[in-house]
């Protein structure tokens, strides 16, 4: 019986980098991950929305997470796509590099500490400490809230 009750706590989370930092989101919110597309770019758009990719036939937006935490976008290198669905649509997060799938017991989780980076704070739901650093577990509604992503900036 404890065992089920353990397993009924636990959340998965895609884990990614970006730059040197771990992120993870709610594995339930990711619909695919895929590889860097063609991005038209949208005319006056915020410097963090890269564009528009077409998959399959469905127009998706394209966020820089790099340029939305304040760093410089890195495109030489590689990097990945992780799409996922938000009331406004489908919207394709740039990340670096997609990193694993990371069990995440909800009592591991800590609140995020008011010292974090001001460029970041506003899209963090918590901390989650492991043996090798930390990931930083984000908040998905508000990273793609398009009213929140169109005054920024």
């Amino acid at each position: 019986m404890e065992q089920v009750k353990a397993d009924s706590t636990l959340t998965q989370y895609c884990g990614f980098k970006i730059g040197n930092e771990e992120y993870g989101i709610p594995v339930m919110e990711v619909q695919e991950v895929i590889k860097p597309q063609v991005v038209t770019p949208i005319p006056l758009a915020s410097e963090f929305i890269r564009g528009l990719i077409n998959l399959r036939g469905q127009i998706v937006s394209c966020l820089s997470l790099r340029k939305l935490f304040g760093q410089d976008d890195n495109l030489e290198k590689d990097h990945m796509n992780i799409i996922v669905r938000g009331e406004e649509g489908l919207f394709s997060l740039v990340v670096d590099e997609v990193t694993d799938i990371i069990d995440i017991k909800n009592e591991d989780v800590e609140k995020a500490p008011d010292t974090i980076n001001p460029n970041l704070k506003k899209y963090v739901d918590k901390i989650f400490k492991r043996d090798n650093g930390l990931v930083i577990l984000l908040d998905i509604k508000k990273l793609i809230d398009l009213k929140d992503l169109n005054v920024k900036k």
